[in-house]
This record gives C-alpha cells, sequence and structure tokens, in this order.
C-alpha cells in the first residue's frame, strides 16, 4: 500500500511543476530502494522548494548611503537626473519654453525608469500576482500625473491625447520591441504566450474603444438629444461603467484567475538558480516605498513645468501639439514598460511582457480615461470621451491590428517589426495632423 502512494505523491508533484523531468526519472528509479530514502527523497524536495521561498523573499539590511547608491548610482540613465533642476532653473531665468519642455521632458525619463524599478522590488515581497498589478499602476503613474495637472490647467485636449498615446505607444512601440527582441534571441523556435488571455485582454480593449467611439459618434452625426449636453453626460456614464468593468477584471485576475500574473514553472537548474539569485531584492520593502514616495513627488513637480511648457514648445519648435502628447510624452511615460518588457520577452517570458504592455494598455484605456473624466467632472472641467474622429480611428484600427497579431498565441521578430512599423505609421500620421480642438 506504500508503495503505491509514494509514486502517486511524485506524479501529482511532477503534474504541478515542482519536480523536472531529470528528477521525476530519478525518484522512479529510487521506487524499489527502502522506505526510508523515499521518505528521505520527498524531505529534500520539501526542502528545496522551502529554501528556494526563503532565498526569494529574504529582506536585504541597506544603509541610507547604501540605498542611495543602489537606486541612484546603480543605473547609468540617472545620468540625466541633473536635467530636472535645470528645467526648473530655466523657468525662473528664461521665457524660452522649447528648452524648459526638452530638460523637463529629458529629465524625466530617469525617473520614470526608476519607478519602474522600485515596483519591481516592492513586488518581491507581494508576490507576483499584486507584484504585477503594481508593476501597471506604478508603470502609468507618469501619465497619470502629467494628465491631472493638465487637466488642473483646462488643457482638456493634451490629456486626451497624452492617454490616447500612451495606449498606442504600449500597444505598438512597447509590445513590438519585446516581440522583436525576444523574436531576434530566439530565433531558432517561436515564442509562445497564453492565448485564452491575449482574447480577454483584446476584448477589454475592444470595450474601451466603444466607450470612446460612441460620444464621437454621437458627436459628428449632430444626433445629440440636448446639443452640448449629450456627449458630455454620455461620457461620464461610460466612464463610470468602464471603471466598474476594470474593478471587476482586477477581481477576476486577483481571485478568480490568480495565474495570470505568475511566471511560467521554470525548470530547477543550475543556470537558473543563479538567475533567481540575480532576482533577489536589492533593497528592503519601506526602502521601496519611500523610494516610490519620492520619486512619484519629484515627476509631480517635474510634470508641472512641462506641461506649463507644451504650448510654447509647439510653437517653438513648430510641431504640432497632438505630436508632443501623442508620441514624446507617452515614450517618456513608458520608459519602465519599455525596459521591462523587453527584457522579459528575451528571458522567454512572453506571458509577463504581454502582462506589461498590453496591461498597462487596458490600465490607461479602462481605468485612467475614465478617471480622469470623472475627476474632471469634480473639477467642473469639460473633460469628456469624445477623442475626436481621427484619434478615435487611430486607436480603433490599433487594437484590431494588435488582436490579429495575438490571435495565434505565437510570436517572432516579424511581428514585432510589423508592430514597431505600424507605430511609424502612427507617429508619422500625427506628425501632419492639425487638431480642431487644441487648447
Amino acid at each position: 500500500m506504500g508503495c503505491c502512494k509514494v509514486p502517486a505523491l511524485i506524479q501529482a508533484q511532477v503534474e504541478m511543476g515542482l519536480v523536472n523531468d531529470v528528477e521525476h526519472k530519478s525518484l522512479f528509479r529510487r521506487e524499489t530502494d527502502s522506505p526510508q530514502r523515499k521518505a528521505a527523497s520527498l524531505m529534500e524536495q520539501g526542502s528545496l522548494s522551502a529554501s528556494f521561498r526563503e532565498r526569494a523573499t529574504k529582506t536585504p539590511m541597506n544603509s541610507v548611503l547604501q540605498s542611495f547608491k543602489i537606486v541612484i548610482l546603480s543605473n547609468k540613465l540617472n545620468l540625466l537626473l541633473p536635467f530636472g533642476p535645470l528645467a526648473i532653473l530655466l523657468h525662473y531665468l528664461t521665457d524660452n519654453k522649447g528648452w524648459i519642455f526638452l530638460l523637463s521632458l529629458v529629465g524625466i525619463t530617469p525617473l520614470a525608469e526608476r519607478l519602474g524599478y522600485a515596483t519591481e522590488q516592492l513586488a518581491c515581497y507581494t508576490g507576483s500576482t499584486v507584484g504585477g498589478l503594481l508593476n501597471a499602476t506604478f508603470g502609468n503613474v507618469t501619465e497619470l500625473i502629467i494628465s491631472i495637472f493638465a487637466l488642473k490647467n483646462g488643457m482638456i485636449r493634451v490629456v486626451q491625447l497624452t492617454l490616447l498615446g500612451s495606449i498606442l505607444s504600449n500597444m505598438l512601440l512597447v509590445l513590438g520591441c519585446a516581440f522583436f527582441c525576444g523574436g531576434l534571441v530566439f530565433s531558432q523556435k517561436e515564442q509562445v504566450f497564453d492565448k485564452g488571455n491575449a482574447v480577454v485582454n483584446s476584448g477589454l480593449l475592444l470595450m474601451a474603444v466603444m466607450g470612446l467611439l460612441f460620444p464621437a459618434v454621437l458627436h459628428y452625426t449632430h444626433s445629440e438629444v440636448h446639443a452640448g449636453s449629450s456627449e458630455l453626460a454620455l461620457s461620464r456614464f461610460s466612464s463610470c461603467i468602464m471603471l466598474v468593468a476594470y474593478a471587476a477584471y482586477l477581481f477576476f485576475q486577483l481571485k478568480s484567475q490568480p495565474s495570470s500574473y505568475t511566471p511560467l514553472t521554470e525548470e530547477t537548474n543550475q543556470n537558473e538558480e543563479a538567475s533567481d539569485d540575480d532576482e533577489d531584492p536589492e533593497i528592503s520593502k519601506w526602502e521601496a516605498i519611500i523610494w516610490l514616495s519620492i520619486l512619484t513627488a519629484w515627476v509631480s513637480l517635474l510634470s508641472g513645468y512641462l506641461v506649463d511648457a507644451i504650448e510654447g514648445a509647439s510653437v517653438s519648435w513648430k510641431i504640432p501639439i497632438s505630436f508632443i502628447s501623442v508620441i514624446l510624452l507617452p515614450i517618456v511615460g513608458n520608459a519602465a514598460e519599455h525596459a521591462g518588457a523587453i527584457m522579459f520577452a528575451m528571458k522567454d517570458k512572453l506571458d509577463l511582457s504581454l502582462g506589461v504592455a498590453i496591461g498597462s494598455s487596458i490600465q490607461i484605456s479602462m481605468f485612467a480615461v475614465p478617471f480622469c473624466v470623472v475627476i474632471g467632472w469634480m473639477m467642473g472641467a469639460q473633460m469628456d470621451l469624445n477623442f475626436q474622429l481621427f484619434e478615435t480611428a487611430a486607436l480603433f484600427i490599433t487594437v484590431i491590428v494588435v488582436a490579429f497579431f495575438l490571435q495565434e498565441g505565437t510570436s517572432n521578430y516579424f511581428k514585432g517589426l510589423m508592430l514597431i512599423l505600424c507605430y511609424l505609421i502612427v507617429a508619422a500620421s500625427f506628425f501632419v495632423h492639425e487638431d480642431p480642438r487644441q487648447g
């Protein structure tokens, strides 16, 4: 009877991914050994997984100076940090909005990347499920802060275009670069990801397009019951519905489908044990929280100067505000997602890359956009979901193209290249597009 139970336990462990094929064979070879060796073998498996969990959650003890070196001095991109204070200095010394905007933009870039780093460090203590949500949330905090400052200044159009640009950038540029780089590293095979999750995410993005499409159609068909107010009322109602849908999506991901953010089970060989050592947290949980607070405050400060200089930079550089808002601002805001998605793809973790790129697009379209409508409602601003015909069409076509690329559940460098080229077409379109509702 004991001989029947042990192989069953071993088989269950194999099916759950706790032991790899080599261990599977060796354990079955030891089936004929003594009961003591069987028990020792199973205890060894348990101790290995326990030591792995202990190693994954070990907390480093850093002094203030050590923490500063790890977060600020360890990354070469942080050489751009002085451009932020320089932008603030120029704001009070000169009236050249072009230079103020450029320096603010460059100064925010390393802050966005460090926000992503601090979030990843915090995710080491919260687990993969909450960690995935944290990565998506703080990855978009730059765009949210810029949008709130623009909304406060009455620049509703900048808010709409910045959020739209973030969605387009994540779906085409970030995902395209991830597919391309991952495809080059693994050129001898097609990388695979969870097709079921991709279909659900595509459906959510299409729902977001629906929310933006009907106010625009209502406006351009002149079919409003109450001219000037029905469009705004529909936008606010749709925003509340989209927020409810996003809350239901979060509940579904965190409770019903907790494995969505969980990385694929890896074989426990020596090379991957070494890589696990590299992924141990470098700073403690409270250090990560403190750095997130500091970086968010600094991004908020710089965003105020950045938004204030957008219109002046547009005139100075003779570049449409729509191009600045849709292309330039999101590239900076998505720096953390861009780096993270590419890194995961080059490690053959396509599900995580999609979680970063598509998950971020869902959060912007289903949370940030309706959230800004509600915040504008509270401020008395006429923020609505009518992103105009050109912009709504660009988003609709982008979602359709990405959905077609995701439907097979595989990726390669060619698909990545096509998405990048699609983004270049979008960028060129906004460069020659004159927005009728600037301001």
